[in-house]
């Protein structure tokens, strides 16, 4: 059978063949536009039994007979489809048989062609440059992915790289498919023009750290600027934002891992009482030496007695076994991928680390509660969650912030009619 599926007679042919297990790659219309919007153009299947891979064609200028109507069928004749990113993939195919092969740390780069690179940099504001582009370079990408990346599906699978598809992929999918509601003419001037009265965040899930970032067309979603009004462009599709943040979420963490008990007070007045200083210079002293190591004169408090004490113990644990695993996540930080690495600088990896795999938790939590709601989960930021709150829905803003009391973090709550909000 010829590499190119574009017609009935030859998607029959691979319908029925009878292979349970592929790789898969999505080519879109155009790689910069975001998948919410975007469309598939062809579709890579690569049985994993197969000598070759095989591009079905949806919609392309090269071929006269699309199958967009039954590419669904054959997605779902296997028991299991790996890919490069599920969490991309599942905006075109949200299937549950879907694999990624690259979770973190790998940072794979898709590679292009000189024909891609060409185009590009010549029609890339074209809506539906893929298009034009010749199939067989298309193809040509994907044969490379394939061969860059199929060591991966017969690595034995670990505790990690099943939270990162059972969950992670998952949940930050949901967020982007939220989107953000602008009001156009002011996002306008102070990012990008916009077609429409929505913006989407991309997360970025394969960092060293596992911490994501979040930034799509230069407009980094984890840091907006608080002081030059940009923010207010951000505004509500329902009645009003509710913004969620998590108190002391890094004491918080730090303290799970040692099993210290703040007992739901207020931390960072507590180390104001233990410190004899102000709220605001005990946050400054808590999260100095969380990241920076602890300070002589409070080496005799309980909790930084503890930080000490696991801090020194995970440390010869890396160095003894190669590797530290994470809690919740099951995520391994190993010695042979990190370099200049200290006792301190591994502790803070840790915390970001569990940062993100109880956010991820949270976010799980948020996604059934909001599964059938106007309200909508549509901006994470590390320790904040914000909503878009359709105030018809009662008790709604209860059920989330249950959530937060489930896993014992304190919040604090703002609200406002953009995102502008000043505290």
């Amino acid at each position: 059978m010829y590499w190119l599926v574009e017609n009935e007679e030859q998607l029959n042919v691979l319908i029925n063949s009878g292979y349970k297990k592929a790789f898969i790659e999505v080519i879109p219309y155009n790689d910069t536009i975001h998948p919410v919007l975007n469309h598939v153009s062809l579709v890579y299947i690569r049985p994993i039994e197969a000598s070759k891979g095989f591009m079905v064609c949806v919609t392309h200028s090269e071929s006269l007979n699309a199958l967009n109507t039954r590419v669904n069928e054959l997605i779902d004749k296997f028991e299991v489809l790996y890919c490069r990113d599920k969490k991309e993939t599942l905006h075109y195919f949200p299937n549950k048989t879907l694999y990624d092969i690259t979770p973190p740390p790998h940072t794979y780069i898709r590679p292009t062609t000189p024909t891609h690179d060409l185009y590009y940099s010549k029609h890339k504001d074209n809506p539906e440059l893929n298009l034009i582009i010749p199939i067989v370079k298309h193809y040509e990408i994907c044969e490379n992915i394939f061969g860059d990346l199929k060591a991966n599906i017969n690595k034995e699978k670990t505790k990690y790289d099943e939270f990162f598809n059972s969950k992670t992929s998952m949940v930050f999918n949901a967020i982007e498919r939220n989107g953000v509601r602008i009001h156009n003419k002011t996002f306008s001037e102070y990012f990008h023009p916009v077609d429409g009265e929505y913006v989407y965040t991309q997360f970025n899930l394969k960092t060293t750290t596992t911490r994501p970032s979040n930034s799509f067309k230069n407009v980094n979603y984890a840091a907006l600027n608080k002081e030059n009004g940009s923010r207010k462009s951000f505004i509500p599709r329902n009645n009003r934002f509710v913004e969620i943040d998590i108190s002391a979420y890094h004491p918080s963490l730090a303290a799970s891992l040692i099993g210290y008990d703040f007992a739901n007070i207020d931390i960072h007045a507590h180390f104001a009482t233990l410190y004899n200083v102000d709220y605001k210079k005990s946050k400054e002293l808590t999260f100095k030496q969380l990241y920076g190591g602890v300070f002589e004169n409070y080496r005799h408090l309980e909790f930084f007695q503890g930080i000490e004490k696991y801090v020194g113990e995970t440390w010869r644990k890396f160095e003894s076994d190669g590797f530290v695993e994470c809690e919740v996540s099951g995520y391994r930080y190993k010695k042979e991928n990190l370099q200049n690495m200290n006792p301190q600088k591994l502790f803070n990896y840790l915390l970001q680390n569990l940062e993100t795999s109880m956010n991820v938790r949270i976010l799980w939590d948020m996604c059934v509660i909001l599964r059938k709601c106007k309200t909508k989960l549509v901006l994470y930021t590390y320790d904040s969650f914000l909503f878009d709150l359709d105030d018809s829905e009662e008790g709604i803003l209860d059920e989330i912030r249950e959530v937060f009391k489930k896993y014992k973090l304190n919040i604090k709550e703002i609200e406002g009619y953009d995102y502008n909000f000043t505290e």
